[in-house]
């Protein structure tokens, strides 16, 4: 993470006025660069070409790869991989262009941290933020547009999550799909709890005035944050990510040194005695 990468994600924010962009799930993608330069402040480093379009961040460890495609044939431009090891499973988790960028920051922060003593039920926290629920295991936004839903794999035993942003339907539940989110029931419930979470918040998100959104439904107003202020935000954030990457590399290369360090032996072991 180098500091012209920094100056250039201020050279675009501190020019541009703010806007409160809510709901969140309509607000569009944003910037990128709230997802790779957390990873990168983590250590993350870019394994694709530097001069396509593709990024892919592959972490310290390599179980972990990131792939941003805006070329993608699909309907998947981010998609995030774990590898298994010998004590993990794999796990794969895919999401739709018009993600908010904040919002999978939330999942992508949420990874390079430990995960959190105790784990909230994800449907208690989107019933606590206003979302309805219904008896097939699924959530809805309070304007009907966002969807969460966990659901039964192919093999029937298998859960996995999935989250739907839609136009609204015309006698139909759900109308043609804006964005959407995969999980893999493999992976870990504090990832998915991460996202879900930050995608309920009410807190509106910022947007430039000429930004994208995912909707004409969406709501923006002028924001009481000045420009600085939201690129001071994104720095501080870094910041605290590199403090706690550079913490945990502390402590695994004390742990490894604990775990090859052998023990002092008690006293000394005397020769057999001659007959």
């Amino acid at each position: 993470m180098s500091e012209r990468q920094i100056a250039a994600f201020a050279d675009t924010h501190a020019w541009q006025i703010p806007f409160d962009t809510s709901p969140r799930h309509l607000a569009g993608a944003g910037d990128a660069r709230h997802v790779t330069h957390g990873l990168a402040a983590a250590g993350w480093t870019r394994t694709s070409d530097a001069l396509s379009p593709e990024i892919v961040l592959r972490s310290p460890d390599h179980r972990h790869t990131l792939q941003f495609d805006p070329q993608s044939a699909t309907s998947a431009w981010w998609r995030l991989r774990a590898e298994p090891t010998g004590t993990e499973p794999g796990w794969y988790a895919e999401f739709g262009e018009l993600v908010p960028a904040e919002i999978l920051a939330s999942l992508t922060d949420a990874l390079i941290t430990p995960p959190p003593a105790q784990q909230r039920d994800l449907f208690e926290v989107l019933e606590s933020a206003g979302w309805l629920l219904d008896a097939r295991k699924a959530a809805h936004s309070p304007d009907a547009m966002c969807h969460v839903e966990q659901r039964r794999d192919q093999d029937d035993v298998t859960m996995y999550w999935h989250v739907e942003t839609c136009e609204p339907g015309h006698g139909t539940p759900k109308g043609r799909r804006i964005w959407h989110g995969f999980f893999n029931g493999r992976t870990p419930e504090h990832l998915v709890t991460a996202f879900v979470t930050a995608l309920a918040e009410p807190a509106p998100l910022q947007r430039g005035m000429y930004d994208r959104t995912a909707h004409h439904g969406t709501v923006q107003q002028p924001s009481p944050l000045a420009p600085q202020q939201v690129v001071e935000a994104h720095t501080a954030r870094l910041s605290t990510i590199r403090a706690q990457a550079r913490a945990a590399r502390r402590q695994q290369r004390q742990q490894q040194h604990d775990s090859t360090t052998a023990p002092a032996m008690v006293g000394t072991a005397r020769p057999a005695a001659r007959r």
